[in-house]
């Protein structure tokens, strides 16, 4: 896909930061596992959890440009690719694209891995109880389009990244009402109201959490013969948000154990690891 010069310029400054910021994500000493798991011809579909601090966006590209020496290919919520001037460039720097199905098709065609988060730009904002789950209210045009291609789905969990900011208000209530609608007037999208939340203290300065990361088993996604595509679209949802979730599910109870998860310094060699 061809690119402007501008851009091209900054995808080339964002992946000489990207080898630069090695030393400081290992000295976090993010958790984790799966990596062996990505097929090494890049031609899968990571599907991952957005959370409220974000760091799954930076994290799975990461780790799997390291595993596999190619660059994932994030697909962005419809909102955030009409932003324009220099965002736009950015993200297209980054290699993100629109999530609609003919650029996807394109990136399959071309046996391009990619990265998802069905749950889109709504499933950011968490509400207090809400952490770690998923809202994808029935999506699945992610599971469509790998159907169609054949495309092996990779389950992504993170953890970590919902604790960042503590959730001081319920759904349901005052708050969420007048947050709607504000985004509603602003964005016209009545699905991202935003909780009150705090970081350390009674700041927004984030607290410090370690990030716990599982790359899961690909979801063979070829449609079985006598199938309609109908139902086969479903269960291979049903089995990426399973999937997921039992992930998350694990990766929580990891966490409970690790005395490093507050990046405890005292605790740096006592850090729960992966086993091989």
């Amino acid at each position: 896909m061809n690119q402007p010069p501008r851009v091209r310029i900054m995808r080339r400054a964002l992946e000489a930061v990207a080898d630069a910021v090695t030393p400081a994500v290992e000295a976090y000493r993010p958790y984790v596992e799966g990596l062996q798991a990505l097929p090494r011809d890049g031609r899968f579909l990571v599907v991952g959890n957005h959370t409220q601090f974000g760091s799954e966006a930076l994290l799975i590209p990461f780790h799997v440009r390291r595993a596999i020496g190619k660059r994932v290919r994030p697909l962005t919520d419809r909102q955030f690719g009409r932003m324009p001037g220099p965002a736009a460039d950015l993200l297209a720097a980054a290699g993100a694209l629109v999530g609609s199905p003919e650029p996807v098709r394109e990136l399959m065609r071309h046996d391009e891995p990619i990265l998802v988060f069905p749950g889109g730009g709504r499933e950011i904002p968490k509400f207090k109880g809400e952490e770690y789950t998923l809202r994808w209210q029935g999506r699945a045009g992610f599971a469509r389009l790998a159907v169609e291609f054949a495309y092996p789905i990779v389950p992504a969990a993170l953890v970590g990244g919902d604790d960042v900011y503590q959730s001081l208000t319920s759904r349901g209530g005052t708050w969420e009402r007048i947050s709607g609608a504000v985004s509603q007037r602003l964005s016209g999208r009545s699905d991202m109201a935003a909780p009150l939340v705090r970081g350390i203290g009674p700041t927004l300065i984030p607290r410090p959490e370690r990030m716990y990361l599982r790359f899961g088993a690909p979801i063979e996604t070829a449609k079985p013969a006598k199938t309609s595509e109908a139902t086969w679209v479903e269960s291979v949802r049903q089995k990426a948000q399973e999937a997921l979730e039992a992930d998350l599910a694990d990766l929580l109870t990891i966490r409970a154990d690790d005395p490093y998860r507050n990046l405890n310094p005292l605790a740096w060699h006592n850090a729960v690891s992966p086993s091989v």
